[in-house]
């Protein structure tokens, strides 16, 4: 039997003393090769580049980052991931693992992971974010390439905030997925589900209200100083219109107001 690859990715940032962030730690191996690019002011930024296709059948990723107190990351990627079958026995498995110090930034922005069919991918993401961080988490899910269908897809976010957890989900999707995950109470036919949780100490002195934004995604309060935005759309590109829009709305309504 073919067995699967295994790649273990790591980030840290800290604070270089000069205003700026250091990347002490910037370390990628296989298919998860890590670039720093140009970034802008004292925020440092690291695209994670595919060197591989992949995760394939019977695959193991995982992707760890720590961003220390008073330095601030932007994390993105340079393409969409494409879960894909292998020829090794059993499910790809993606776990991604967030630290956010107090008084840090990370801002998680990857491109788009889809399901190619006859796939089958367990991804995790697991953020934990100090008292007085800020976290801004995109994630977004595409069942199928154009013109097929999906593979098996689960998807589970988890994200505390100073020791207390304020969000635990689980998506299942595609064959072999709990029945009704397609039907009206779920993803209602849509192809493209995406979260964005953004983590604002502001938040906690002016909370957002919940509300529909539009007729495809929600904005939902989390305990602490935290919101959820979760949308459904028929393809890629709307999809990442409406977490868009939701995130400059958050910025919007946050702003303090002058007199």
């Amino acid at each position: 039997m073919t067995a699967g690859v295994t790649a273990h990715a790591r980030i840290v940032a800290r604070a270089d003393g000069r205003g700026g962030t250091a990347l002490p730690v910037l370390d990628g191996d296989g298919p998860l090769a890590l670039r720093r690019t140009r970034g802008s002011g004292d925020e440092a930024r690291v695209m994670v580049v595919g060197a591989m296709s992949g995760p394939l059948g019977g695959d193991r990723f995982a992707l760890d980052a720590r961003v220390e107190e008073c330095a601030r990351l932007r994390v993105g990627s340079a393409a969409a991931t494409i879960a894909l079958p292998g020829q090794a026995k059993g499910d790809a498995r993606y776990d991604v693992r967030l630290d956010v110090a107090d008084g840090a930034e990370l801002c998680w922005l990857p491109e788009q992971l889809i399901s190619a069919r006859n796939s089958d991918l367990r991804v995790t993401t697991r953020a934990e974010v100090g008292a007085g961080a800020r976290l801004v988490l995109r994630e977004e899910q595409v069942l199928g390439r154009t013109g097929e269908q999906s593979g098996r897809l689960v998807s589970r976010l988890t994200v505390r905030v100073a020791g207390r957890t304020v969000l635990d989900q689980q998506l299942s999707c595609g064959p072999g997925a709990p029945g009704g995950w397609d039907g009206p109470a779920v993803l209602a036919g849509h192809r493209s589900v995406g979260q964005l949780v953004v983590v604002r100490p502001e938040f906690a002195d002016r909370p957002v209200a919940a509300g529909m934004l539009g007729e495809c995604a929600a904005l939902v309060p989390l305990p602490g100083p935290a919101v959820l935005v979760s949308a459904v759309a028929p393809d890629a590109l709307t999809l990442r219109r409406l977490l868009d829009g939701a995130l400059t709305s958050l910025d919007r309504s946050n702003e303090p107001h002058r007199t």
